[in-house]
């Protein structure tokens, strides 16, 4: 049975001896720049933190889109630091995998010859299935028993007693409500959705009620979103989201009949 894994504190699965990781979005920092936060880039640290999230087991690295932060068109910075990113990672890494996400124009020309490029549509490795989230899988990658996706940068939202709203990146696990339906002759058991492993991205709440998520496999209906938990970067089981629903950022409310916010019961868990 395949091991998979968060690694403790950073936005990583483990998938057996494969390291998975999503959405870098490097070049983020020069659209910011544009809009007058002058930033440096922090590019060498994600760089650092795969190297860490690795340890001394990870032998290939996954990553499920969004390498890059343009769409369309490419920065200075995306030009300067992903080729270089990408060629220390191949001294890392015997394989390393990326699936195109919806950032990821033309990315062929930032990469070393040996990083190993997957369509939009997904990937599988054993019987697990990987797809940035951004469009349809196809019918061999749902024909997995665990779907790994990235792309809606997932978090979640708490509000304190006097109203001011934080919110903290955050892993989705749920199941597939169906085994089978009119697009796929077999569906997953499970699905995971892992955090924007670029920091400066934050996240999109999860757990607001009226926004919705990201991506046509996450609206398909396809599966159990309230009975799905979500989990902190330290491992604590926040509970169901359906028991952490919230109004939406725009009346920033809580929804009256759940006024926990994830402060009940808590606990760390692993994934089985």
């Amino acid at each position: 049975m395949t091991d998979i894994q968060p690694v403790y504190g950073i936005p990583a699965l483990m998938v057996d001896y494969t390291l998975v990781i999503g959405d870098l979005h490097i070049g983020l920092e020069s659209h910011l720049r544009k809009k007058g936060f002058h930033l440096v880039s922090r590019t060498e640290d994600m760089l650092d933190a795969v190297m860490e999230a690795a340890g001394d087991d990870a032998n290939r690295l996954v990553v499920i889109g969004d390498v890059k932060d343009s769409v369309p068109g490419s920065t200075k910075q995306e030009y300067a630091e992903i080729p270089d990113f990408f060629e220390e990672l191949s001294h890392r890494f015997d394989i390393i995998d990326l699936v195109r996400g919806n950032h990821d124009t033309e990315i062929e020309e930032f990469l070393p010859g040996n990083v190993c490029i997957h369509p939009a549509s997904g990937m599988k490795i054993g019987d697990v299935g990987f797809i940035h989230g951004h469009t349809w899988p196809s019918e061999e990658v749902m024909d997995c028993k665990t779907l790994v996706m990235a792309h809606n940068h997932p978090a979640v939202m708490f509000r304190d007693g006097v109203g001011r709203q934080t919110t903290e990146p955050c892993w989705f696990r749920g199941s597939f409500s169906a085994s089978s339906n009119e697009r796929y002759p077999a569906l997953p058991e499970r699905f995971i959705v892992i955090p924007a492993f670029n920091r400066m991205l934050g996240g999109s709440p999860v757990n607001t009620i009226g926004d919705d998520l990201l991506g046509p496999v996450l609206n398909s209906g396809l599966l159990d979103l309230d009975d799905a938990h979500l989990y902190l970067l330290d491992g604590i089981d926040l509970g169901r989201r359906s028991d952490l629903l919230i109004e939406s950022r725009r009346t920033g409310r809580w929804k009256d009949t759940d006024r926990r916010g994830g402060k009940g019961p808590q606990h760390r868990a692993k994934y089985s």
